[in-house]
């Protein structure tokens, strides 16, 4: 099944009531395949989040890897967790500093999932690699998934597109779908 109407049948018949996601789904398909493509061919996540997320940080990965999903682990991290230091990097130097340590310990073999806002200093870390997964909040970029850190439902649609994302990584390494889109 192409990943599109997967996606479609998964947001309209879930049961997190989802609708708001249905309309924006073509935002969002090029960017969770690309993703979901990455981490099927052995890619790390480092996940990055603002401040203010940082307990969504450590939802992914108290859940990307249950047991109970009977799937592969999902090599995942939170880069404040292996470096505490980065509210401290601003300069473009420190970046590249932090680039080729994290170069060495994956082999070049990984993406940033940055979840925030635009403006902070751990944005631009994530922004600078061509590759990452942005969930950004108050300013539209291209290349990311546009999101409001003053709506109301905030909480619940991150942890909707959570659900979606880690649905969608099932159908993924289980051939359920094609990710091509």
């Amino acid at each position: 099944m192409k990943f599109d109407k997967w996606t479609l049948n998964a947001i309209r018949y879930d049961d997190s009531f989802m609708n708001w996601m249905e309309e924006r789904r073509y935002e969002w398909l090029p960017l969770a395949s690309l993703a979901l493509e990455k981490i099927v061919s052995g890619s790390s996540v480092v996940i990055i989040t603002d401040k203010e997320r940082e307990w969504f940080g450590k939802y992914i990965i108290d859940s990307i890897n249950r047991p109970i999903k009977n799937r592969p682990f999902i090599p995942t991290f939170i880069l404040k967790d292996m470096f505490s230091f980065i509210d401290n990097i601003k300069k473009d130097e420190d970046i590249e500093l932090l680039y080729d340590s994290l170069n060495l310990a994956f082999k070049d073999d990984y993406f940033f999932w940055y979840i925030g806002k635009s403006d902070s200093n751990r944005a631009m870390i994530a922004k600078r690699k061509y590759d990452s997964f942005l969930w950004i909040m108050d300013e539209q970029m291209q290349n990311s998934f546009y999101l409001k850190s003053y709506d109301d439902l905030l909480d619940l649609k991150l942890l909707q597109l959570f659900r979606l994302f880690d649905k969608s990584l099932d159908a993924a390494i289980f051939g359920e779908v094609e990710l091509s889109i």
